[in-house]
């Protein structure tokens, strides 16, 4: 990395204030997509248990839902709520005007919305791919649908889910620079603005994209980590 510290060195971009303004970016990177993987995660699992269920006026909304949110562009997404949320007849003299008019939430809540209706998928075809002598083992032991599901259906389906999950962590990661595109100055936002300042657009982009990869890197390893622990009765012994 060496080549990288003289290449912005050399272009004085490398300094205290152009640093500052790319450890900001990447708070609000990790922090956007952090809080939206998380709300994600949590409305999917829900949403992933109705999917499974044989009512279509139950699943089929969902179905619905996750065919719209996966078959389309999130930036496309992100437009329509951003800019389209101003075209609500009383939006803006309602109390959510104050909260809708920061670009953060806007861009949250496309964020949420679309890895949520990802994540669904992925733990319904997990909790589909159940053995089926496991759920018969639980009923013959007496259990009710919720404690199956407490303790036999969701803990298969997210060992199973894991792989999967960690590509939509990563894919999030990757997604959340069109965040720039809305005013919000996250990692791209912060190397556009160094870009505009010292006409480096190779150094800083560079640089960013060295701190993406680096991101990538770590949530793989940790991925690695939780799925070596949680499938070690599947290892070689």
């Amino acid at each position: 990395m060496d080549w990288l510290v003289q290449l912005l060195d050399s272009n004085q971009i490398f300094t205290t204030s152009t640093v500052l303004h790319y450890w900001d970016g990447l708070v609000v990177t990790v922090q956007l997509v952090f809080i939206s993987l998380i709300i994600g995660l949590v409305l999917s699992l829900p949403l992933a248990i109705l999917r499974t269920h044989r009512n279509p006026w139950i699943n089929r909304p969902i179905w619905a839902y996750t065919y719209v949110f996966r078959g389309t562009p999130l930036l496309i997404q992100l437009y329509l709520i951003y800019y389209g949320v101003t075209y609500i007849p009383g939006i803006q003299e309602s109390v959510f005007w104050f909260i809708m008019k920061d670009a953060l939430y806007p861009a949250l809540l496309a964020f949420v919305l679309n890895t949520a209706a990802y994540t669904t998928e992925i733990l319904r075809g997990a909790i589909v791919a159940t053995p089926m002598g496991e759920i018969e083992a639980a009923r013959a032991y007496g259990m009710n649908f919720s404690k199956t599901m407490r303790r036999i259906v969701l803990p298969s389906a997210f060992r199973r889910a894991l792989p999967a999950y960690s590509n939509e962590v990563i894919f999030m990661l990757h997604a959340s620079a069109i965040a720039s595109t809305v005013t919000i100055i996250d990692l791209t936002g912060a190397a556009k603005d160094v870009y505009s300042q010292h006409y480096a657009p190779f150094e800083a982009f560079t640089f960013v994209g060295a701190i993406y990869l680096c991101l990538t890197f770590s949530i793989l390893f940790l991925f690695k980590r939780l799925e070596k622990n949680l499938l070690a009765h599947l290892a070689e012994r």
